[in-house]
């Protein structure tokens, strides 16, 4: 809906752009038929945000994969930003890398490896929260920007002849599959909060 201003809005009156997207997030002409937004603010158990988020890179929608993990940082205690800020950088330089900006895409890679090894650092506990595989998130990050990386003197010509990234088939595992996001190496469930880390204490 739109404001007095002509500003759009959600229902709940908070200003957002209601311009269509396509899969990648990039904005499509009003009355366009694009992807279904996710919704802004879902607080969600941490694992239930691995599990969306690796959903949605799984189906090559990092975007909408990075407001999965944006709405973690904000909803989520103070000392765990680093690792879900990093996660989201990661989305989004998959979601550059896919639409074709190779220097972008690898920048925002590392940067996002980079939050996410600082967060974790040498601490044992802190490298599998809620099941995720920090060192395999940082290792698959640092290995795809390196890729684009020897891309970038062909990123014109790359794009003029129409070759993307398929960034289904790079998605990253988040999660060992044996483990699901489910459950941790103790054994212990998700008790639904920010507070239960599992491997982490």
């Amino acid at each position: 809906m739109s404001g007095a201003l002509g500003r759009d809005r959600d229902a709940e009156g908070r200003a957002r752009n209601a311009r269509p997207r396509d899969g990648l997030g990039r904005p499509l002409p009003y009355g366009s038929e694009g992807v279904e937004r996710q919704p802004e603010g879902v607080v969600r158990a941490p694992r239930d945000s691995v599990a969306e988020a690796q959903a949605l890179l799984d189906a090559g929608r990092p975007f909408h994969a990075h407001e999965v993990f944006e709405d973690a940082w904000k909803s989520g205690p103070e000392e765990e930003r680093g690792l879900w800020q990093g996660l989201a950088q990661v989305a989004v330089g998959l979601t550059h890398a896919a639409r074709g900006n190779t220097k972008g895409g690898a920048r925002l890679l590392l940067r996002g490896a980079g939050a996410v090894s600082g967060w974790a650092g040498d601490e044992p506990g802190r490298q599998r929260p809620y099941g995720i595989d920090v060192p395999g998130v940082v290792a698959w990050a640092r290995d795809l920007a390196a890729r684009l990386e020897g891309l970038e003197e062909e990123e014109e010509e790359y794009a003029a002849e129409g070759r993307t990234l398929d960034p289904a088939a790079c998605a990253p595992r988040l999660a060992p599959k044996d483990q699901g996001g489910e459950r941790d190496r103790g054994g212990q469930g998700d008790q639904g909060g920010h507070g239960d880390q599992g491997d982490q204490g």
